[in-house]
C-alpha cells in the first residue's frame, strides 16, 4: 500500500475518533452549564448573545446561526423573554425588525454558564493530562 494511502487511512481514523470525542465533550459541557431550567437551544442562544456574535441580534439571524426554522427560534426566544433573560425591542434603523438583547439576569446567566463550563474543563484536564499532554494541547 502506498504511503499516502496509509496516511489517509490513519487521518480518517483520527478524524473519526476526534469527532466522537468532540461530540462527547460538547454534550458534557452542555450538561455542566445547564441546571435544568433551560433547554440546550436556549443556553446556546444566551451564549451567542453574550458573545455578541455578528448576526445574533435578530430572530432570523439567530435562527440561521442555530440552523433552525424561524418558527422554532421564535419559540425559544419567547421562553427566554418569559424568563426575563432577553428582551426584544424595535430596531431603530428598521422598525419592522426586533433586536434581541440580553437583560441583566440574562447576561449574568450567560457569563455564569460559560464560567462553569471553563472551570469544569480546566479541572478535568488537570486531572486527566500530564504536563507534556497539556503542552501538546497548548
Amino acid at each position: 500500500m502506498p504511503a499516502h494511502a496509509s496516511d489517509a487511512s490513519q487521518a480518517a481514523a483520527v478524524a473519526h475518533d476526534l469527532r466522537v470525542v468532540v461530540g462527547r465533550l460538547r454534550r458534557r459541557m452542555r450538561e455542566v452549564a445547564a441546571d435544568g431550567d433551560l433547554s440546550p437551544s436556549q443556553v446556546s442562544v444566551l451564549t451567542r448573545l453574550g458573545k455578541g456574535e455578528p448576526g445574533a441580534a435578530t430572530a432570523s439571524g439567530l435562527a440561521a446561526l442555530e440552523h433552525v426554522r424561524p418558527q422554532s427560534m421564535a419559540t425559544t426566544l419567547a421562553a427566554l423573554e418569559g424568563a426575563g433573560l432577553i428582551r426584544r425591542d424595535p430596531d431603530p434603523a428598521d422598525g419592522r425588525r426586533l433586536v434581541v438583547t440580553l437583560t441583566d439576569p440574562g447576561r449574568e446567566r450567560a457569563v455564569g454558564d460559560g464560567q462553569a463550563r471553563e472551570q469544569w474543563l480546566a479541572r478535568t484536564m488537570a486531572d486527566q493530562f500530564d504536563a507534556d499532554e497539556l503542552a501538546v494541547l497548548a
